[in-house]
């Protein structure tokens, strides 16, 4: 197979679904393939985000709706892009030159406490399921990107358990960013598969509660997963000089002297499209910035294209059927 590309998490069909009710289309090509193609990506790891208006009556129908988008997105795409559902997908993409858009929850709130509404969203192609973001919902509790006043936090919930088992039984992949430590450590007790984390750092370089700890990287790298460097400079560092590409491997170093280069990937996290303006690439066509900042701290060939996509592209290999 051609070099693989990944990004393990962008908040792609929130930007295309949003941009698609005021009466646009062509999103995707028009605002960002440009971009992945520049940056050399050949697959995007779409999140299914809820903005908190949505919740609870409208959560299902958002994730639906935005799963639609990209639906009529690949028809008006003329070939150029397409949902990779297994590696097989995957490889097509690759060697075809197209990009292919993965689906994957950003919490489970469209599920809500129905179990069975798993099994649909798998028939529809998303195969990632990040159990919370920053809030509670029926399965786990989430963790702020600060500290604010809020309730007793808890692991994973008995529902939360069960859907642990479903995800692994219909063989999605378990991320767990957004996840508080309770959380965390009931997903390492209770789950039997490689985990990832998608786009999460190093609690121990940059304090917030987003970001990883020591144990909860080395826990990780135990199972088999990867740790999706995230590029939102929220979480890279505490001076703003530094939320940049050398600030960014920073963490990259970190993990991989901690656990291996082999438990690393990216999962950029772009938000600059939202007005946010944190990010520390300003978009997938920066790509190359990274990659010459790597080689300055001594990253070889194969160890970048690890990083770059064959890290994530091993733990699919192991869990997609």
């Amino acid at each position: 197979m051609n070099k693989v590309i990944i990004d393990g998490h962008f908040d792609l069909l929130v930007d295309v679904y949003e941009k698609r009710k005021k009466g646009r289309k062509n999103v995707i090509l028009e605002d960002h393939y440009s971009k992945f193609k520049k940056g050399g990506f050949n697959i995007i790891v779409s999140s299914l985000f809820i903005e908190e208006y949505y919740i609870p009556e409208m959560a299902l129908r958002n994730a639906l709706d935005q799963i639609s988008s990209l639906y009529y997105e690949i028809e008006e795409s003329n070939g150029k892009i397409m949902l990779c559902k297994n590696i097989k997908d995957i490889e097509y993409a690759v060697k075809n030159d197209i990009i292919g858009i993965m689906l994957s929850f950003e919490g489970l709130e469209p599920i809500g406490n129905d179990i069975y509404l798993l099994k649909i969203f798998y028939e529809l192609g998303v195969r990632f399921a990040g159990l919370v973001w920053s809030r509670r919902n029926y399965v786990a509790d989430g963790c702020y990107f600060s500290e604010k006043e809020e309730g007793t936090k808890g692991g994973l919930t008995a529902f939360g358990v069960e859907v642990l088992k479903e995800i692994e039984k219909l063989h999605m992949i378990i991320d767990v960013s957004h996840l508080n430590d309770e959380g965390f450590w009931d997903v390492i007790k209770f789950s039997n598969s490689p985990i990832i984390a998608s786009h999460s750092n190093v609690r121990n370089i940059f304090h917030s509660k987003r970001n990883l700890t020591d144990d909860q990287i080395k826990a990780i790298a135990e199972t088999g997963g990867v740790i999706g460097i995230n590029g939102n400079g929220k979480f890279v560092s505490i001076d703003p000089k530094e939320n940049n590409a050398e600030g960014l491997v920073q963490h990259v170093d970190y993990i991989s002297n901690l656990v291996g280069v082999e438990h690393v990937g990216i999962g950029f996290d772009f938000c600059d499209m939202f007005g946010n303006n944190d990010d520390v690439l300003k978009g997938h066509h920066e790509l190359n910035i990274f990659i010459e900042t790597l080689k300055k701290h001594g990253y070889n060939g194969k160890e970048i294209n690890m990083i770059l996509g064959e890290n994530f592209l091993r733990v699919y290999k192991e869990i997609f059927k």
